[in-house]
């Protein structure tokens, strides 16, 4: 399994951007594919998640109502719409996916088994 997220980039304080992931070596439909986000000094944490089972889609409370995270199946593609973008929302932005998650695991970040190398969103003030 391979995911390869798409460069990131440096945007101001309330502008938008968009950032892909490409999988290969899955079968794209059965795999929970999700975003979290690392800062300098901080834990990774969960963004956003499209669910293997149905294709639900969450968020986290910070970012809800400004990122939206959708799933093409005919490219193997999950991208996470930024909007509104806030300083605290730089970072390294990790898209990770797993097959065998349970519902209750999505937002855990040990509940998948691949990610990719990380995009750097920056967001100036």
């Amino acid at each position: 399994v391979q995911l390869v997220e798409s460069w990131g980039g440096l945007v101001q304080a309330g502008g938008s951007l968009s950032v892909s992931c490409v999988a290969s070596g899955v079968t794209f439909t059965r795999y929970a594919m999700a975003w979290f986000r690392q800062a300098p000094g901080k834990e990774r944490e969960f963004v956003a998640v499209v669910s293997q089972r149905h294709g639900s889609t969450f968020v986290a409370d910070s970012v809800k109502g400004r990122f939206t995270i959708s799933k093409d199946n005919t490219k193997n593609t999950v991208t996470l719409q930024m909007n509104n973008l806030k300083p605290e929302d730089a970072a390294v932005y990790y898209c990770e996916s797993s097959r065998t998650i349970l519902s209750s695991q999505l937002r855990s970040q040990s509940g998948y088994n691949y990610w990719g190398q990380g995009t750097k969103v920056t967001v100036s003030s």
